[in-house]
C-alpha cells in the first residue's frame, strides 16, 4: 500500500509540476512579464493547496482507495487542455493552470492513508518514504523541455495523462484502506472547524508553510533563477532544478526516520538552521560553482529533511480519524507557502534587478520558525495532550 500510493503521489506531482520548466518559453513566446510569469507557475500551487482542506477531510471520510483514483482522473482532463488546446495565450495557461492543480492535492490523500497502515513509531518513516514521490516534480524538470523540443508542445502532456489514466485503473482495484479504519460520520464544516482549533494543526502549518514551501518555491522558481541571475540556458536551468528536487526528495525519508529516533522538534530546528545559513550566503549571489550550488543543495536536503519531520509530528499527535484534515491544512500551508516567493522574487527582480532581498527574506523567515520550533513548538509537543500523554519521540 506504501508503495502504491507513493507511485501515485510521484504521477500526480510529475503533472502538478508540468508548467513551471516551461515558464522560460512561455515568457518568451507570449512575451510576458516577469510577475506574468512568476503567477503562471504558482497558480497550479495555489489551488493543489487549498483544494488539500476539502480533499483531506474527504479522505477521512471516503478513504484514499477512492480518492486517490478519483483524483488521478481528475488531473487528465486539464493535462490534455493544456498540451493540445490552452498554451497559447496566458488566459488558456491560467484556467489550464488552476485545473492542473487538482494534482497537488494528492498529499492530502496519502499522508491519512499511508498513516493509518503504521504503528506510531514507524509512521515518520512510513510518511517520509511516501513524501518523496514529489520527486515526480524532477521528472518533470528532466522530460517536459527535452520532449518539447524533440516531439513538440503536446508530447509531455499527453505522455503525462497517460500515466494518470495508467495508475487510476489499477488503483481503484488495488488499494485497500487500513483494518479497522473509521469514517467520520459528522459534517464537512464541523470537522473542519475541530480540525483548526487543534495546537498540531496551527504549529505544523507554520513550519509546513516554511520547509515544504521553500521547496515548492525553489522548484517551480528556480529555473527561472538560474536563467536570469546567471546566464544559464533553460535545458541547464530545468536539469539544475531536478538536482535541486531530487537532493529535497532523498532527504525527506531521512527526516522522517531521524524523527521517529531523535525526535520531530530538534530535526525541525537542525534544518530552519540550516536554511537561514544557506539563504544568508545565497543573498550575496556567489558563483554558482562551487558556493553557489553548495549553499542550494544544502538548503535543499534542510527543506526535505524538515518537510518529513513535519508530518512526522502531524501523525504522532493527531486523532487517528482527523489525520486527512490536519494534513489538508498543514498541506495546504505548505501550498501557500510555496505560493507567495515566486511572485514576491519576480516583483523583487523587477523592482531591483537582483534577487538578494527575496533570499534575505527567506533567512528571516526561517530565522523566526527556528526561534518558534524551540520555543513554543517544544513546549507544546511536552505537554499532555488531550487524548494522552504526548510520545517522546515527538519531543
Amino acid at each position: 500500500m506504501l508503495l502504491l500510493a507513493t507511485l501515485g503521489f510521484a504521477i500526480n506531482f510529475w503533472a502538478w509540476a508540468l508548467l513551471s520548466p516551461l515558464g522560460p518559453r512561455f515568457k518568451d513566446t507570449l512575451f510576458l512579464s516577469s510577475f506574468e510569469q512568476s503567477l503562471l507557475v504558482a497558480v497550479p500551487v495555489i489551488v493543489g493547496s487549498l483544494g488539500r482542506i476539502p480533499v483531506g477531510a474527504l479522505t477521512d471520510r471516503f478513504g484514499g482507495r477512492v480518492m486517490f483514483p478519483l483524483v488521478s482522473a481528475a488531473t487528465v482532463m486539464p493535462v490534455l487542455f493544456l498540451g493540445f488546446a490552452g498554451h497559447s495565450s496566458l488566459a488558456a495557461l491560467l484556467i489550464g493552470g488552476f485545473f492542473l492543480g487538482i494534482g497537488g492535492t494528492s498529499f492530502a490523500v496519502g499522508v491519512p492513508f499511508v498513516s493509518a497502515w503504521f504503528p506510531p513509531e514507524r509512521r515518520g518513516l512510513a510518511i517520509g518514504i511516501f513524501g518523496a514521490g514529489m520527486g515526480g516534480t524532477a521528472i518533470s524538470a528532466l522530460t517536459t523541455v527535452k520532449l518539447v523540443d524533440a516531439h513538440g508542445m503536446a508530447n509531455p502532456f499527453l505522455i503525462t495523462a497517460l500515466a494518470l489514466a495508467a495508475y487510476a485503473v489499477p488503483a481503484a482495484v488495488l488499494l485497500r484502506d487500513a483494518p479497522g479504519r473509521t469514517a467520520p460520520t459528522e459534517p464537512l464544516g464541523r470537522r473542519l472547524a475541530a480540525t483548526a482549533r487543534l495546537g498540531i494543526t496551527r504549529q505544523a502549518s507554520v513550519l509546513y508553510a516554511v520547509a515544504f514551501g521553500g521547496y515548492v518555491a525553489f522548484s517551480v522558481y528556480l529555473p527561472t533563477y538560474l536563467k536570469t541571475g546567471y546566464g544559464l540556458d533553460q535545458a541547464d536551468a530545468a536539469n539544475r532544478m531536478a538536482g535541486f528536487v531530487l537532493v529535497a526528495v532523498a532527504m525527506r525519508p531521512v527526516g522522517g526516520w531521524l524523527s521517529d529516533r531523535v525526535g520531530p522538534t530538534r530535526v525541525l530546528g537542525a534544518a530552519m538552521a540550516v536554511v537561514v545559513v544557506g539563504a544568508a550566503v545565497q543573498a550575496a549571489t556567489p558563483t554558482l560553482a562551487p558556493v553557489g550550488t553548495v549553499a542550494f543543495l544544502t538548503m535543499a536536503a534542510a527543506l526535505g529533511a524538515g518537510s518529513g519531520a513535519t508530518f512526522a509530528l502531524v501523525a504522532l499527535l493527531s486523532p487517528a480519524n482527523m489525520v486527512g484534515s490536519v494534513t489538508g491544512m498543514v498541506g495546504a500551508a505548505g501550498g501557500l507557502g510555496g505560493f507567495i516567493p515566486p511572485l514576491v522574487m519576480g516583483t523583487i527582480y523587477g523592482a531591483t534587478g537582483s534577487y538578494a532581498l527575496g533570499l534575505i527574506l527567506l533567512a528571516v523567515v526561517a530565522l523566526a520558525a527556528l526561534v518558534y520550533t524551540v520555543t513554543g513548538v517544544r513546549r507544546a509537543t511536552t505537554r499532555p495532550a488531550a487524548t494522552g500523554t504526548v510520545p517522546p519521540a515527538a519531543q
